[in-house]
């Protein structure tokens, strides 16, 4: 999968010049979408089928600052699937970096809309099988 790509805005920074921390988790979200539409299953086409994703823990490492006009490249990988919860992995570095900005995890589980826990590997094989895939892959 091809990395996240996005420009660090003046909106982001705080007064220190640097991108203040929760947008980090934006970017995690946007990242996670990305993924999503890469492995040819984009999130609303999910909620249309009534699935929904919530995260339900977030964990974030910052490592070195970003900055207003920086470009920041987000990897993100499927570090654990077990049919109901989805653990990624993210790792953003500026563009050209050797060294990451922050590492991040997220985890999240599978719901229909009316909060009922969705058996993913049952509901949706295909994703299923998508997500395992690239899970082996890395």
């Amino acid at each position: 999968m091809n990395p996240y790509v996005r420009k660090v805005q003046y909106y982001e920074t705080d007064q220190m010049g640097i991108t203040h921390h929760a947008n980090y988790v934006r970017w995690m979200e946007e990242a996670r979408i990305d993924l999503m539409e890469q492995m040819g299953y984009p999130y609303g086409d999910m909620e249309k089928r009534g699935v929904v994703s919530p995260v339900t823990n977030i964990q974030c490492k910052y490592l070195r600052p970003t900055t207003f006009g920086d470009t920041v490249e987000i990897t993100v990988s499927v570090k654990e699937f077990n049919g109901v919860v989805l653990t990624l992995s993210y790792a953003g570095k500026k563009q050209d970096a050797e060294e990451n900005a922050f590492t991040a995890e997220s985890q999240h589980v599978f719901l229909d809309k009316s909060g009922r826990f969705i058996r993913m590997k049952r509901e949706q094989p295909d994703f299923c099988a998508a997500l395992e895939a690239q899970m082996n892959a890395q």
